[in-house]
């Protein structure tokens, strides 16, 4: 028996719609992470798979998404890399915003799908890369650097605060969007906006989560 695509998992375990805190971009959601999580182990014949972070539109996504929106002066023009981009909401909002050019990195082979799937459905070009690039040097050219939900985990925040240093060495631009978790390096970050995400009900302990976008501390 053939086993379903990548984009047949993503279509089969989500639906296309708007973002809530950013309607002008559709992406393909679950309507909670165990249905979707256990329908992609089912479909691959597989156990133990990551979380389905790339089937959400997660709060601090949502934030960044919406402040590259509001403010494409931004991103016009500059040479974007989105870490763990997931569902590929922050790249799609970046090129929507006028970047030169956009590429999306995340090391699960169903999110590099899923980004490549959501990009078509928003009418731009985000080429997904499935790779972990947070222990080398950033990839030539990038100059500004998008991380969102990114510091959930103790080691996973060292590994990208390393990388936005590195990145911010050569150069680059670094925009981060988080709800505040608890590794993030808060020490480092300047806010430059909040937000009200809802419709997190199905992800976080409340619906709505107060949401910012950060700008990095030189270190």
């Amino acid at each position: 028996m053939t086993r379903p695509s990548a984009v047949d998992i993503i279509r089969g375990s989500t639906r296309l719609i708007p973002v809530p805190l950013v309607p002008e971009i559709v992406l393909c959601q679950a309507s909670e992470p165990m249905s979707v999580w256990q329908h992609t182990e089912r479909a691959t014949g597989r156990a133990g798979l990551d979380p389905p972070f790339w089937a959400f539109a997660w709060a601090g996504g949502q934030a960044l998404a919406r402040y590259l929106l509001d403010r494409p002066e931004a991103v016009t023009g500059r040479r974007v890399i989105d870490l763990a981009s997931g569902s590929g909401l922050v790249a799609i909002a970046a090129a929507m915003a006028g970047a030169a050019a956009v590429t999306a990195y995340d090391i699960d082979p169903l999110a590099a799908a899923s980004i490549a799937v959501n990009a078509a459905a928003n009418g731009v070009t985000v080429p997904a890369v499935c790779a972990d690039i947070l222990t080398g040097p950033p990839p030539d050219g990038a100059d500004l650097v998008l991380a969102a939900d990114a510091f959930y985990e103790r080691d996973l925040a060292a590994q990208v605060l390393g990388f936005l240093d590195r990145s911010r060495a050569r150069g680059a631009a670094v925009l981060v969007g988080d709800l505040g978790r608890a590794y993030l390096p808060r020490a480092r970050l300047v806010p430059l906006a909040s937000y009200d995400v809802p419709g997190l009900a199905a992800v976080e302990d409340a619906d709505v989560k107060r949401t910012t976008v950060w700008t990095l501390r030189p270190g």
